[in-house]
């Protein structure tokens, strides 16, 4: 076989690309991942943190179902967080911040020593298809690979251009060429474009922050694993500090909205709504005399602090006073000034189930071009994307996931049958089942698919099926004994009942020797059971409409009571 031709293309070494390059080579595919530079891979370019409300599931199902985020951040993590602890299981989410230099090496390193994957650094300027097949691509320097399916997972590179106050550059991220060439390509092929805008706050010197001035957060006391093949984390974790913006800083930014570029006009695209930008935030809630932000640290030494909270694009002066009027921050030093990018994204509803596009068979898309913002969702729809570029070469049936399944297949299906006119950002309440898809039982879920797929391998698949077995026994145990004339499972369901924190001290349970994931499930399952049983017959029948299979040629149009939206 020539050097310059594989099985799957998959281009932009992102959080999307990463993890479908990892599925598709997993999967057996002779595999070429293209980057511009072995250095940005698994990059964080804005947030150094994993996890947090919907996205901590997203991240625990991309490890259920054998991908890399979950050992990657549990590798590299420097503070961990159970969210929203006080409220039910289905709404609690692992969050950790990363060593966001760590986190990227250990990307990189593991699929640097990947069977069947080849990275090279370059860019990719056109994709090549014949007779409405992808066939391969061609890069800036006119080298040419040939396969038969590409992934695209560009990112925020698309004719990508920066702004801070009046000054804007092109570029993909700070320091990185923008990627011009490939959104004509992206046309040409007949698919159509659209234009989006994120953004990310300063990076601060940690030396010169005043964290005397600010309210310290530490993470758990028991650091919660993302990943299933993870037994515990017991390195010692590095606390976050909390300070607020006040009146000084609001007006300050008020006398400068006519330089900020999201109210000059000079951004056209749409932001986050659910992540502001800071300028946004003291217009749209005028009210508020003061908003909150997370000191996070970049990496374990902790050298650099990004400004969780403080989005913006105004000008370096702007910026350089707002710093010095936070409290905390009045003599920090900036490293990294705040900007907005805009660029090309490619509206979903273009896209089939498994992400490939509907105008070129073979060619597939996955993370931000797709209209998403963050690592988690660009993660999980890159292995989805690889998973199905490898399988289409097989003839095999394309991977989907369906809403009543896993975040994932939420995601994806919201992405291709609503309308995203913003980055779509994942929460819990965009889940309908989300009793059912709860971050602990993202294995059970899962790992079942991914050892279907080939991706799960042995040792994962072992250690789940002993947790299984582990539960059973302990599920037997708890419906087979009795207390106060009732079994321990009947007991369980009891609202604000102690015996979930009794059982690890329990002398039979002990005996059972299971861990206190195994405890956590089976509890779980006890006092939500008729919720459970109730949402088991709703996805029964939500699967029996979704089952039935239309006419590709039925004309929405002619069919008169259906309203514009859903025609």
């Amino acid at each position: 076989m020539k050097a310059d031709r594989f099985d799957c293309i998959v281009a932009g070494a992102g959080h999307a690309g990463a993890e479908a390059a990892w599925a598709a080579s997993r999967l057996g595919a002779k595999t070429l991942l293209i980057t511009l530079s072995r250095g940005t891979i698994a990059k964080m370019s804005c947030n150094p943190a994993v996890g947090g409300l919907a996205k901590g599931q997203i991240v625990r199902e991309i490890d259920a179902l054998g991908g890399l985020m979950g050992r990657a951040i549990d590798a590299t993590g420097i503070q961990f967080r159970l969210l929203n602890r006080s409220k039910g299981p289905a709404v609690q989410s692992p969050r950790a911040q990363a060593d966001k230099y760590k986190y990227a090496d250990y990307i990189g390193n593991r699929l640097a020593a990947a069977d069947n994957l080849t990275i090279v650094e370059n860019i990719v300027a056109d994709i090549i298809a014949t007779d409405g097949a992808v066939c391969g691509v061609a890069c800036k320097d006119g080298a040419v690979f040939h396969a038969p399916a590409v992934v695209i997972a560009t990112g925020t590179f698309l004719r990508g251009l920066m702004h801070m106050g009046e000054v804007q550059w092109e570029g993909g991220r700070l320091d990185e060429p923008a990627s011009n060439e490939l959104s004509g390509s992206l046309k040409r092929l007949g698919l159509k474009l659209g234009r989006l805008k994120t953004g990310t706050p300063p990076r601060l010197d940690a030396a010169t922050v005043d964290f005397d001035k600010t309210q310290v957060q530490y993470g758990d006391e028991e650091a919660m694993p993302f990943s299933f093949m993870t037994d515990r984390i017991d390195r010692q974790q590095v606390p976050c500090w909390i300070t607020w913006t006040n009146e000084k800083i609001h007006k300050l930014l008020r006398d400068n909205l006519h330089r900020a570029p999201m109210y000059t006009g000079q951004i056209q695209a749409a932001g986050a709504r659910y992540c502001p930008s800071i300028e946004t935030k003291i217009v749209r809630f005028a009210d508020k005399d003061r908003h909150q932000v997370f000191l996070e640290p970049e990496d374990e030494a902790v050298t650099t602090i990004y400004c969780n909270g403080i989005s913006t694009s105004c000008p370096k002066d702007v910026q350089e006073r707002m710093i010095a009027m936070l409290p905390g921050t009045e003599n920090a030093r900036i490293v990294h000034y705040a900007y907005a990018i805009e660029y090309d994204y490619v509206p979903a509803i273009q896209l089939r189930a498994s992400l490939e596009t509907r105008a070129v068979a073979g060619l597939y898309l996955a993370g931000q071009i797709n209209g998403t913002s963050g690592y988690e969702e660009a993660a999980g729809q890159g292995l989805i994307a690889g998973v199905n570029a490898a399988r289409k070469l097989n003839g095999a049936d394309p991977l989907v996931l369906g809403r009543d399944q896993a975040y994932i297949g939420v995601l994806i299906d919201d992405l291709r049958t609503r309308r995203i006119d913003e980055p779509y950002r994942m929460f819990t309440s965009r889940a309908e089942y989300r009793l059912a898809l709860r971050s602990d039982n993202a294995d059970r879920r899962l790992t079942p698919i991914g050892r279907s797929v080939g991706l799960v391998d042995d040792l994962r698949a072992q250690r789940f099926g002993r947790k299984l077995a582990d539960i059973e026994r302990l599920t037997a145990y708890l419906k087979s004994n009795r207390r106060y004339g009732k079994s321990l499972w009947q007991l369980l369901k009891q609202p604000n009942s102690n015996l979930p924190n009794d059982l690890a001290d329990d002398e039979a349970v002990k005996g059972l020797a299971v861990g206190p994931d195994v405890i956590a499930a089976a509890c779980i399952d006890a006092k939500y059971e008729g919720y459970l049983v109730r949402q088991r017959r709703q996805i029964a029948a939500f699967r029996n409409l979704e089952n039935i299979k239309l006419p590709c040629d039925l004309d929405y149009n002619k069919i008169g009571h259906l309203r514009f939206e859903a025609k």
